[in-house]
Order: C-alpha cells, then structure tokens, then sequence
C-alpha cells in the first residue's frame, strides 16, 4: 500500500482550493441568506473545465475516476463555501452518470458535451414524498403515448430544479403489482424540464439555501422515446451506477465541511484569552478538537479506499455506505464541537460555524440516511436478515 502523495491528486486539490479561497464567507453567508444560486462560483470552475472531470475525454471531458472527482469537492466542501459550494457542482459532476454508462451514443453526444462546459444542468427526480427510501413504490407514471411517453406525477428534494433545463426522472412504466420484482418497471428519462408541464416549488430548509431543493409537479409531460436513459423497465438498475460514486463523493465532502470546522475552531482557541490563557490550553477544550481530528483522518482514509476500489472497478457497495456512515458522523460531530468551541459567538452568524454546522447535518441524511447505511451493511456486508 502506498501512502505518498500523486501528484496528479495534489494538483487537483490545489487548484480547487485556490479557486474557492477566492469566495469567502461574507459571499457564502450573502447568497445562502438571499437564496441565490452560486453562479460566479460555478462560472469559475466550469470555465476551467472541472464539471467535466468525469466525463470521457471523447465527450469533451477529463475523463478521470471518482478518486479524482471526490479529492476535488472534499476540496471546495473544506472552503467557506462548505456544502453551498460543494453542491453547486456535485450533480453537475454525477447527475450524469446514469447516462454515462447507460445512455445511447446518440444521447451521449448531444448531452454529454454541454455537461462537461458546464452549460447544461440537469436535476435529479428520483425522490416522492409518499414512497421515501423505498423507491419501488414510487408513483410518478409514465404512460406510453405511441412511440413516446406521457409523465405524471410528482417528486420532492430535486436540487437545482430552478436552474435545471433537463431532469433525469424515474417513472414507472409498469405497475408494480404486474411486475416480478419490486424494482422492475421503472424507467429512467432525461427528460426536457418543461416549465409548461411541470410546476417547481421551492422547499424552505435548514441550511444550504444556496443550492435550491424543490417539489416538482408533472402534468402531462410528453418525453420522447429517445430520451430514455438504457432500456425501458431496466431504470432503477440504472441508477444504481451512480449510487456508489455518489456516497463516496459525500463522505469525501463531509470530510472537508468537518476540516473547514476544526480549523476555524483551533484558530480560535489559539486566540481567544480566558483566565490570562488562551482556551486552547484547557484539555476540555484541546481533546475533543483532536478527536474530531483523529475521526476525520479516520473516515478521509475510508473514502480514499472506497474510491480506489471503485475505480479499480471492484466491489464497492458495503465501503461507499460506511465512509458515508463514518464521514457524515465526523463531519456533524467536529461541526458541533467547533461550535462548542465558540460559545456563545458560535451560535452568532458572525463566525459563520453555525452555518457549517447546519450543513454538516445534512450529511447523515442524505442521499441516504445513516439507518439505510447500516441496513445495507448489516445485510450486504455481514450477512445479516434483511430488516425491512
């Protein structure tokens, strides 16, 4: 095993650091206060190509794995941007994996280019309201039309539906009750966000209010069958090849939203004097510091090696849920000592840690709960009886 630095990978945290240094947290504490979307942030890394980093070079991308994509946001995720900055760009990144591995060449070259300058944003409906993590149950339908296929239905938590000109939407072409198995019948588009058939309402939310996250209503939404995403009733297995890429890349920017914590908080017990000394110096204080710090080393090696793995296209389903599990936890924790650190100032937006903390929240819920993890890991990993 081989623990020296790649230059390539140092290269990209480099300039991803360098790049996001240059918006700092008066600007992320402006956008997220006025709900405004990052568009000078995102400019400056699609203009230097980097939505691109995993589309193939054929394609107009860089072509490289999950390893170098997931170095890149734990990058952007450890600025002052934290989880605003991060999922500006994530779905940019992933959102198009599905059609990546999936898709027709014809769908490739026409979509895949503009994905990769960073010009097209695509959405991701999978989620309902009244089906949550168990995605067979979905109701959203897609009824055949002749050669084509008319959508109905409704989604929640779509990111970037305001900005979005297309959405990568799962709909069931066959009743549930009529197929096999619980995940046949469902079918994955890339389907025209229609504002004519499609009503978004934005969700107010806790944090990361710079990244919209919106209910999608569907009426009547004609898609064109070559606008399906793999074969039809194949699309939840679809879906699946961006799953994995997905976790990994969440867990490496929890990993930095927590590093981003930790270190405002050290700067401060540095600094701030208390009884003649600088709080630092009290173990109630330096202890849980350096354990957050012990844990976010803990869980960078766990996506590290999960990334590896997958990009060794190796099996990597039971390693991507527990660097999620194991980042989400560090992230959230060294947040809300970093917090604690502060006292009464971090609880004021003045410090910006209460807005980290807000953010690293997110981490343990999505895109899957921290109880999904572990389900998956009890029964895929040691083998356990499915629980649910």
């Amino acid at each position: 095993m081989d623990f020296s630095k790649d230059p390539e990978l140092e290269q990209v945290r480099s300039e991803a650091e360098k790049l996001a240094a240059a918006f700092d947290d008066e600007y992320w504490s402006e956008h997220d206060e006025k709900h405004e979307f990052p568009w000078d942030f995102y400019n400056a890394f699609a203009s230097r190509g980097w939505i691109g980093i995993v589309v193939p070079e054929k394609y107009g991308g860089a072509g490289l794995g999950v390893m170098h994509a997931a170095t890149l946001l734990t990058s952007v995720a450890g600025s002052a941007g934290a989880m605003n900055a991060a999922s500006s760009l994530h779905l940019s990144i992933w959102g198009m994996g599905p059609v990546i591995h999936h898709g027709s060449e014809e769908m490739k070259e026409r979509y895949l280019p503009p994905t990769a300058t960073g010009e097209l944003h695509v959405s991701f409906g999978v989620t309902e309201d009244d089906a949550g993590t168990d995605t067979s149950r979905i109701r959203t339908f897609a009824a055949a039309d002749g050669d084509d296929f008319v959508v109905n239905g409704k989604k929640v938590w779509n990111t970037k539906a305001q900005q979005a000109q297309k959405v990568l939407l799962l709909a069931r072409t066959t009743p549930r009750e009529e197929c096999k198995r619980r995940f046949d019948g469902l079918t994955l588009f890339l389907a025209d966000l229609d504002r004519a058939h499609c009503e978004i309402r934005e969700i107010p939310k806790l944090g990361r209010n710079a990244v919209n996250s919106n209910e999608l209503f569907i009426q009547d939404l004609p898609v064109s069958r070559s606008d399906v995403v793999g074969e039809v009733g194949r699309g939840f297995y679809h879906i699946l090849d961006g799953l994995n890429p997905e976790r990994i890349t969440i867990a490496a920017e929890a990993v930095g939203i927590g590093r981003r914590a930790l270190a405002v908080a050290t700067r401060y017990a540095k600094e701030r004097i208390v009884f003649d000394r600088p709080i630092g110096k009290n173990q109630a204080i330096a202890h849980p510091l350096a354990d957050s710090s012990s844990e976010l080393d803990a869980a960078e090696l766990l996506w590290q090696k999960a990334a590896w793995t997958y990009d060794a296209r190796e099996p990597v389903g039971g390693l991507a849920n527990s660097a999620k599990l194991r980042a989400g936890e560090a992230s959230f924790r060294a947040c809300d000592r970093a917090l604690q650190t502060l006292g009464g100032f971090g609880y004021a937006r003045e410090y910006h840690v209460e807005r980290y903390w807000r953010e690293s929240r997110l981490m343990r819920l999505a895109p899957v709960s921290q109880e999904m993890a572990l389900n998956y890991i009890a029964e895929h990993v040691l083998g356990l009886p499915r629980s649910y």
